[in-house]
């Protein structure tokens, strides 16, 4: 499968809006892309650490076809899934991932740190729920300039903890600004389980507290995901106030590459592999008579190539220049 000839990043982000075979492609190039990761980070090509989020795919994708390019979107060091939902292509991310010229921006920033603004997302961040409050001021600058761009923040349900994520769901309530709070608990914080760090798992309770909005979803059926997220940004764009959503999802990784996730209780991740979204998504296209089963593996097929032609790329893209590491340090007057 050539690169030549593939969509941009607004075309890519466009096409899962109103294809649903588009949304199931995605959901596995998502997956094939963090898999390949995986595996140069084992060849050691890939410097520092890496965290990826298979079992997570469905939020992403989901995301990606309720919001705009003109809205803004910050999410966490788990952030592949999100920038390859909302149109980053696969070279372009794999490349930064390994610190090429070519990456997102120039592979100086690598896994943990992705930005595409013309697809509206924010810088990726390190710091654990460090981009809610970037978020909160997005949905600022779009209440003073009048836009009708909303802001998404994207983060774990460790960061529910914090004092960024309180602060930050207190002032967009009290400053009514249109701004998605979007939690995905996947019951880990880092390495620890939720029922050890937090006193329930029902996270959007929390809401509460604000007056805001609030509700929990599932986070692996990607079509009805889909919906109550439109209703969600569609009733944000209409009152510019916040709304705050918790997700109910899983990773079947470990926090990092490093991490063989021996701490989870037994038998839940099979649990939870059972209600694989990419596995729930095609038996859902299979039912429906819009694939049969020979499509589904063949659109596998064709993606999974597409990814190994995008490995290929990357890896022999060049590295950044010594100077690289001076520029965009300060704004041009």
């Amino acid at each position: 499968m050539s690169l030549i000839g593939e969509p941009n990043p607004l075309e890519r982000r466009d096409v899962i809006k109103f294809d649903r075979l588009a949304r199931l492609g995605r959901m596995i190039e998502i997956r094939r892309v963090e898999e390949a990761i995986q595996q140069l980070f084992a060849e050691g090509a890939v410097r520092g650490t890496t965290h990826t989020a298979q079992g997570q795919e469905a939020v992403s994708v989901a995301l990606a076809a309720a919001t705009e390019p003109s809205d803004s979107v910050t999410c966490t060091y788990r952030g592949h899934g999100v920038a390859l939902a909302l149109g980053m292509k696969p070279e372009t991310l794999l490349a930064e991932v390994l610190g090429r010229s070519t990456g997102a921006i120039g592979g100086v920033g690598g896994s943990m740190h992705l930005c595409d603004r013309s697809i509206g997302l924010m810088p990726t961040f390190a710091i654990v729920g460090a981009g809610i409050p970037v978020a909160v001021g997005a949905g600022l600058s779009s209440k003073i300039l009048g836009s009708n761009a909303i802001a998404v923040a994207v983060f774990g349900d460790g960061a529910t903890n914090i004092g960024a994520f309180h602060e930050s769901m207190n002032l967009a309530r009290v400053w009514e600004l249109p701004v998605l709070f979007l939690c995905e608990n996947n019951l880990y914080g880092e390495y620890s389980r939720i029922d050890r760090t937090t006193p329930f798992e029902d996270l959007h309770r929390r809401g509460g507290s604000y007056d805001m909005d609030s509700r929990s979803l599932d986070g692996q059926e990607v079509e009805s995901l889909t919906v109550e997220l439109q209703h969600e940004v569609d009733q944000i764009r209409a009152t510019s106030m916040p709304r705050f959503v918790e997700v109910k999802t899983y990773r079947f990784a470990g926090h990092s590459r490093s991490d063989p996730a021996t701490y989870r209780p037994e038998g839940e991740l099979d649990k939870w592999l059972k209600r694989d979204p990419i596995a729930l998504a095609s038996a859902a296209v299979i039912a429906d008579g819009l694939l049969d089963e020979g499509a589904v593996e063949a659109l596998d097929k064709q993606v999974s190539e597409r990814v190994t032609e995008a490995v290929g790329v990357a890896v022999a893209s060049p590295e950044p220049a010594l100077k690289s590491m001076f520029e965009n340090v300060k704004a041009d007057s």
